[in-house]
């Protein structure tokens, strides 16, 4: 590097750092009192959809949510049915057709008197400032933004003072009505989430739950709503141009202000539930349900060995010991470490059959992660461990395949895995938030749902086994140890040598950054 280069570095790193230092400090958190959920009475619409219920009142009803377009009208009907609250805590949100979609509906559910709780990470919310305080500005609906950035403007900037606070969010998703109903799951609120963006279709996977799950979830929203770490909007943002509240406000209350989002709630009242006159919940499979999820503590601090439960990783690391027989593990962001490895090593030799589903680099959507779990691969086929990742292919190709409202691995999926979900011994499932990544377990919050259910397991397997050799390539170790990867086609299998589908500058950049030490950040 020349002088003048190392000059011009240095000067521009001295002026993010006095941009970052003028203003990133946080302002005072203001007096507030603590709030609880609002549970609506036994005869609002989500307390009659429970009806009938089982012998054993401490079952939940559930639902599993494959379908894009069914989470979102899922979530659609959940505002819609709503008579006293809605919870609703997200990492991500973007104000594209689907986030403005749902912007509307909380808006109407204000309208109609229910108290709207909004909480979003901050780390997710670029581009919303404006939105969030036209929706705060309703005497009905409260925003706040979990760990907040100080600096508003270039909020990447924070990250140069305050790595340490900035770097741990939370990744928390559910969405709750009346504390009777509630989708937990790995969607965040985005087109690419929703089956809307033509380009781009993350398969993903959420639960809808009736009963004492949406209870539970809603009592962990409340202690993060109360945290210290969430503050609210008004104190974080300079006030909005009035013209622009009033501009973002009718397009709330017009629904011809965005001929898109329009468009889109025209496609979803075509969906089996909000087809019905005045939307239906479908059929319920009862089950036993342990709602598990992070303090919201946990992002600035270890909890100590006197507070268990605190951590989602501890129950989640004895229910995958509890394995016997077969563990299907499909989670985007593998990154299993040495632990993980030995951990999944031991499950195989003890003869239990391990699956795991994964992206492949040509899928993934952060490189760096693909990096970290690539280089434990070897060590988990010579354990007997069965290694599968997911193919990228056009959204076009992938949407005219995809039968309506079916749980689908690959084809409800147009380039990435996005869903995290658990299948352990024909009976037992967990879906939510957490990846199998150092992130998931140490940096950020996490939630899912633990459920006991056969019949649950058995329709999110079939799913899976079905669609698994077609959307999958499946990697062995070739006589000299080497890597290869397995494809079915129509005319037979094809075996590859090097990562499918990814290019050479994609494979040379994964292969550099799995030789940096960054493996406990990803």
């Amino acid at each position: 590097m020349n002088a003048a280069l190392a000059l011009a570095l240095a000067g521009l790193l001295a002026l993010a750092l006095a941009l970052a230092g003028c203003t990133s400090a946080l302002p005072p958190l203001p007096e507030r009192q603590a709030q609880s959920v609002l549970v609506a009475g036994p005869d609002s619409p989500l307390a009659q959809a429970m009806q009938p219920r089982p012998a054993d009142a401490g079952h939940s009803g559930l639902v599993l949510l494959g379908d894009p377009a069914q989470a979102l009208a899922t979530r659609v009907l959940l505002a819609r049915q709503a008579q006293r609250g809605l919870d609703i805590q997200v990492y991500i949100w973007r104000p594209d057709a689907s986030g403005r979609l749902l912007m509307r509906e909380l808006w109407q559910a204000a309208a109609r008197g229910v108290r709207v709780r909004l909480l979003l990470d901050d780390n997710g919310s670029d581009g919303m400032d404006e939105w969030l305080q036209a929706l705060d500005a309703h005497p009905a609906i409260e925003v706040r933004l979990f760990n907040p950035f100080g600096q508003r403007r270039f909020k990447a900037l924070g990250y140069l003072t305050e790595f340490g606070r900035l770097n741990r969010r939370m990744h928390n998703k559910s969405f709750t009505a009346d504390g009777l109903a509630t989708v937990v799951g790995g969607r965040n609120v985005a087109d690419v989430y929703y089956g809307v963006d033509a380009a781009t279709v993350f398969a993903d996977m959420d639960v809808l739950a009736f009963g004492p799950a949406a209870h539970e979830t809603a009592r962990h929203f409340d202690a993060f709503w109360n945290n210290e770490r969430s503050y609210p909007l008004a104190g974080l943002l300079e006030p909005a141009e009035p013209a622009v509240l009033e501009r973002l406000r009718l397009e709330l209350t017009d629904p011809s202000g965005a001929p898109e989002v329009a468009a889109l709630r025209a496609r979803l009242q075509r969906t089996p539930w909000l087809a019905a006159a005045a939307g239906s919940a479908p059929p319920l499979q009862w089950a036993p349900v342990q709602v598990l999820s992070d303090t919201p503590d946990k992002p600035v601090r270890r909890p100590t060995a006197e507070e268990p439960g605190a951590r989602i990783t501890e129950p989640i690391l004895a229910w995958l010991a509890l394995t016997q027989r077969t563990l299907d593990l499909v989670s985007p962001y593998f990154v299993p470490g040495d632990a993980g490895v030995q951990g999944l090593a031991n499950l195989a030799r003890r003869g239990v059959k391990v699956r795991i589903v994964t992206n492949s680099l040509a899928a993934t959507d952060v490189m760096a992660v693909h990096a970290g779990y690539a280089r434990h691969r070897r060590a988990l086929l010579a354990a007997g461990v069965e290694l599968r990742e997911l193919k990228s292919r056009p959204a076009a190709a992938a949407a005219a395949e995809a039968p309506p409202w079916r749980t689908r691995l690959g084809s409800s999926s147009a380039a990435s895995l996005h869903g995290k979900v658990f299948l352990a011994d024909g009976e037992r499932l967990f879906v939510g938030s957490f990846n199998l990544d150092p992130r998931s377990a140490d940096l950020n919050t996490e939630m899912g749902l633990a459920i006991a259910s056969p019949e649950l397991h058995r329709a999110l397997a079939a799913g899976i086994d079905r669609d698994v050799l077609a959307a999958t390539y499946r990697l062995s170790l070739a006589a000299d140890g080497r890597l290869q990867w397995e494809e079915q086609t129509a005319t037979g299998p094809v075996v590859h040598q090097a990562e499918p589908g990814a290019g050479l500058l994609r494979r040379v950049g994964a292969r550099i950054l799995s030789w940096l030490p960054i493996e406990d950040l990803l």
